[in-house]
Parts: C-alpha cells; structure tokens; sequence
C-alpha cells in the first residue's frame, strides 16, 4: 500500500527536478505540471496526471487502497528518467534560437510587404 508520505516524497522530488530543468515552480505536483505545460512530451504529461490522480487518493488511508504502488513506480521513474535527461543549456539554447528565428522572419515579412507596398504605390 501507497502511503501519504511516499508520494509526498515522490512528488517532492518531481517538483524539485522541474525547478532544476525546466524553472518550473508548484506548491504541488498538479501546479507544477499545469505550469511546465507543453514543455513536457504528452507520455510524459499522462504520467504525472496519474502520479496527481494518486496523491490525491493517498491522501485518505481509504482510498489509499485503490492505489496500484507497480503503476506509481512505473510513471515515477518515467517522468524522472526524462525530466534527468534533459539538458538545461540545450533547452535554453534552442528557446534563444527560436525567438531569434520568429522575429528575423517577421522582420523580412515586414521588409517584403513595405517594398510590395511601395511597387503597387508606383514609387518603385
């Protein structure tokens, strides 16, 4: 049986892998996946709905029963392994590449219908 305490912990080290790697912040496991969003693969984002489906139930020693401890086990390690495997550097590295990228394209995309303007104006 899945008790409070090991989720708390589970869910403790969940949050504090995405504040290392994704500078995501929560009070709890659901905020913290609500906030990391599309950051995470969607197998990644099923896996930690159920991981937030069995805190709450471990919070009452009742429905604590219902838990299935191989399942919890199986998507804790999942959303680790990956939220470990990721690289910090190269994640911000892309974001800066991709930001640069959409505004050079709006920058030309501006340019071209400023000299189209100017063509169909007569003034070119």
């Amino acid at each position: 049986m899945m008790t409070d305490r090991d989720m708390a912990a589970k869910s403790r080290k969940l949050r504090g892998l995405m504040q290392e790697k994704l500078d995501v912040r929560g009070r709890d496991l659901a905020q913290a996946l609500r906030r990391a969003g599309r950051r995470l693969p969607r197998s990644v984002r099923k896996r930690g709905v159920a991981l937030m489906r069995a805190e709450t139930l471990a919070h009452n020693p009742k429905t604590a029963r219902q838990i299935d401890a191989e399942a919890v086990e199986r998507d804790f390690e999942a959303v680790r392994t990956y939220l470990v495997s990721l690289d910090v550097v190269e994640l911000r590295k892309s974001r800066i590449l991709s930001v640069t990228a959409a505004v050079a394209a709006n920058l030309l995309a501006v340019a071209v219908m400023f000299v189209v303007w100017l063509w169909w104006g007569g003034y070119v």
